[in-house]
């Protein structure tokens, strides 16, 4: 089936106007959110989020691209056509400031610098499941046998633990990058994000390469 062919619910990402899939894996179609609320790849069967748009829907005619439409731009000069800030003229077959998106001009450099590492994992974010876990399932069954157990798909857990990892790496990015905390407060924070890692080891046997795996405190 061509992935953009398959059909999706309501309270899935695949029906989101800012989702589209590009390629395909065991998980079936895959792609990115074009507002990146959910970082790399990954399957149209994700549940919506709290910016849902419909395929129908109009776009809006203010930006949503990330967290830098969430504040005011820093006000900058204007720039002729063809001139550089300061004055200087670009060199023959540069291009001029005026061609490049608004959303760049307004960065500041620690946006520029996470919108680089963000595109770079993005690049490299693809986790494999072991393949003895491929269509596997996972059954949670109740002591009371009167009770009716509940199976959840390996791949679904094992795309919820990827998650959870990844919205750790950008927690810990976030940490170092923000001028706010001094170097102390930093690593009391960072270790409490190391003890998330440690409790989330268990789930490493979900994991086809060991690069990917949670590593908690070594002591």
């Amino acid at each position: 089936m061509d992935p953009e062919e398959r059909v999706y619910g309501e309270r899935e990402c695949g029906s989101c106007r800012l989702w589209r899939a590009i390629l395909e894996d065991f998980r079936g179609p895959i792609g990115p959110c074009r507002l990146v609320v959910r970082t790399g790849d990954f399957p149209g069967t994700a549940p919506r989020c709290e910016r849902y748009l419909a395929r129908g829907a109009a776009l809006p005619t203010a930006p949503m691209s990330l967290d830098v439409s969430r504040r005011p731009a820093p006000a900058r000069p204007a720039v002729r056509p063809g001139i550089r800030p300061g004055g200087a003229a670009p060199a023959a077959g540069a291009p001029a400031f005026d061609d490049l998106p608004e959303e760049l001009l307004t960065m500041t450099r620690e946006e520029f610098t996470q919108a680089i590492r963000d595109v770079l994992r993005e690049e490299t974010s693809h986790v494999a499941i072991a393949p003895k876990w491929e269509g596997g399932t996972l059954l949670l069954k109740p002591r009371d046998a009167a009770l009716q157990p509940k199976e959840i798909p390996l791949d679904q857990l094992f795309h919820k633990v990827v998650m959870v990892r990844d919205r750790l790496r950008v927690l810990e990015q976030k940490i170092n990058a923000t001028a706010k905390l001094t170097d102390a407060e930093k690593v009391d924070i960072q270790q409490y994000v190391t003890r998330c890692y440690g409790s989330l080891t268990t789930f490493n046997v979900l994991f086809r390469d060991e690069r990917d795996r949670f590593v908690g405190d070594k002591g």
